[in-house]
């Protein structure tokens, strides 16, 4: 099954964020703890966990994009129940 990786919120005060640089290329295989990517604002840096265990099939917003809370960012094919 496909499923939409999304921006998780930074914050309430926090209405987009830069990708500063994946960790994970197209055809890795992730856990739900592994780091997927790096993100910046203007009040913090952050690097997301997947939260899905599964192989990332697809990146939709390069490094240097400025992406919104929200933003589909990446797509995984699920493994697992």
């Amino acid at each position: 099954m496909i499923v939409d990786f999304p921006l998780p919120e930074l914050g309430k005060e926090v209405p987009k964020a830069t990708i500063i640089a994946w960790h994970k290329k197209v055809g890795d295989q992730v856990s739900a703890k592994d780091v997927l990517l790096e993100v910046m604002s203007e009040k913090v840096n952050v690097e997301v966990e997947s939260g899905i265990d599964g192989k990332l099939v697809e990146i939709l917003h390069q490094a240097d994009a400025e992406v919104e809370p929200g933003a589909i960012l990446a797509r995984f094919e699920k493994t697992g129940a």
